[in-house]
């Protein structure tokens, strides 16, 4: 399947965004410093492999145009996890706007979700527009939603008043 000029085109800012703000650099850095080995991944992301560390505790995470995994690289490109390897190019995409302003943004936004839901991505602006079920996180209601949901009768939902 062709990729479409218009992604082309953002996947080359996004590159260029990332590299001259400074966050694949740092992204690089962090794979170096770690032992994982950096790959060409697709669309101008690097792949850095074999991430050791237990923090974050995730599969992957993404810094600046590098998504870093504990798996490999061929794991990642994977057909099957094309959904995931989008959610974290998405990430990408959004340290391409804000730059090193990313970090601090995001984790204001997963105090945000936390407060409201004890869970760091389902409130998290980023974590949603990245997708959440794409990047492996459950979609769960609200402190106040589920709040009004155990007060309601059997059988109504608070939708239904």
């Amino acid at each position: 399947m062709a990729v479409p000029q218009s992604r082309r085109i953002w996947d080359v800012a996004r590159t260029v965004l990332t590299a001259a703000n400074g966050t694949t650099g740092v992204g690089l850095l962090l794979a170096v410093a770690s032992g994982a080995k950096v790959k060409r991944g697709r669309n101008g992301v690097f792949i850095a492999e074999g991430y050791p560390r237990k923090i974050p505790p995730t599969t992957c995470f993404t810094v600046g145009s590098v998504i870093l995994t504990r798996r490999s690289a061929d794991w990642l490109l994977h057909v099957d996890r094309s959904e995931l390897f989008e959610h974290e190019s998405r990430h990408a995409g959004q340290y391409a706007v804000l730059g090193p302003l990313f970090w601090p943004a995001y984790w204001l936004a997963c105090g945000y979700s936390y407060a409201r839901t004890r869970s760091f991505a389902t409130r998290n602006a980023f974590e949603r527009h990245a997708g959440l079920a794409a990047g492996g996180y459950p979609v769960e209601a609200t402190r106040a939603s589920a709040a009004i949901a155990s007060t309601s009768p059997p059988g109504e939902s608070p939708s239904s008043r």
